[in-house]
């Protein structure tokens, strides 16, 4: 098995757990609140990524890292996971999964637009023209086809998703600094935030009894959704010749993400969806298309 093999296979993977947890946040939802999944969820992903450093024999680093790092790491862990997965969660309680997890992806097209004001980027007439398509794939989205009437299904979630996107793009803006490896870094970043959310929880009075299926869902979320796919994800990118291949893989999982949120949650897929989704996604694919031409 070659290098880009083992690259594919491991990017495969990758998507494929990303692909299930919009069905696994849905599931999970139903059994805790957006405050106590974010709870539970990142103490799993924490063991989790404190295993990865175990294995690679690593966790001596992180007591030094932390001396070190504390204020980049408290800043980071405030806006993922704390404030993003706050509120992602609270889109997806208000929304159905197809809906969250459609406006989701519009996370890349915040992300250039939001280089403009923190990193000095020029927009491209290009970038411009995909923004425009991927926010008439929200609209439609978000209206449930009724555009003219803007009529909107729910439009808290909406916001609260759309929200999500501008912080975790925000988020990989601010790592583009970051000169800490990453697995640490991120192993970090929970460290320092979940005191922050055990605080919330006890402010707002979340820190109540659960019942063992969302105990058992906030663990699969937070072991794959924050934790071991993290790694895969930064495993195929090293080993990969072409990150353009790699990258293009993602758009498999809403397609993926939307027959098992049909089949284990039984949401009927709505064609507002199915049209908000390819505009969506079509937007990004213009977005990237000179990129993908050259690579």
């Amino acid at each position: 098995m070659n290098q880009q093999t083992r690259a594919t296979l491991f990017g495969l993977a990758a998507v494929l757990a990303w692909s299930t947890v919009a069905t696994a946040f849905k599931i999970s939802l139903s059994y805790l609140s957006p405050a106590q999944l974010l709870l539970y969820a990142c103490a799993a992903s924490l063991l989790a990524l404190l295993s990865i450093l175990a294995v690679q024999r690593r966790l001596g680093e992180l007591v030094p890292a932390l001396r070190l790092y504390w204020r980049r790491s408290l800043l980071l862990g405030a806006v993922n996971p704390f404030a993003y997965y706050l509120i992602l969660f609270q889109a997806y309680a208000l929304l159905p999964a197809q809906e969250a997890q459609a406006i989701n992806y519009t996370w890349a097209l915040s992300m250039t637009l939001l280089s403009v004001p923190l990193l000095g980027h020029r927009l491209r007439k290009l970038d411009l023209a995909a923004a425009l398509v991927c926010y008439i794939g929200v609209l439609i989205i978000g209206t449930r086809g009724d555009v003219l009437a803007l009529s909107f299904s729910n439009m808290n979630g909406m916001l609260f998703a759309l929200a999500s996107t501008l912080l975790w793009a925000s988020y990989w803006i601010f790592n583009t600094r970051d000169t800490r490896e990453p697995v640490l870094g991120l192993t970090l970043n929970f460290i320092m935030a979940l005191p922050l959310i055990v605080l919330w929880c006890a402010l707002n009075g979340e820190l109540t009894p659960v019942a063992w299926q969302g105990l058992a869902g906030a663990a699969y979320v937070g072991a794959i959704e924050m934790g071991y796919t993290f790694v895969l994800w930064l495993t195929a990118m090293k080993l990969t010749q072409s990150t353009a291949r790699i990258a293009n893989l993602i758009f498999l999982s809403p397609i993926i993400s939307l027959w098992l949120i049909h089949f284990f949650i039984g949401e009927p897929i709505l064609a507002s969806t199915l049209v908000g989704l390819t505009l969506i996604l079509g937007g990004l694919l213009l977005q990237k298309w000179p990129l993908k031409r050259g690579a």
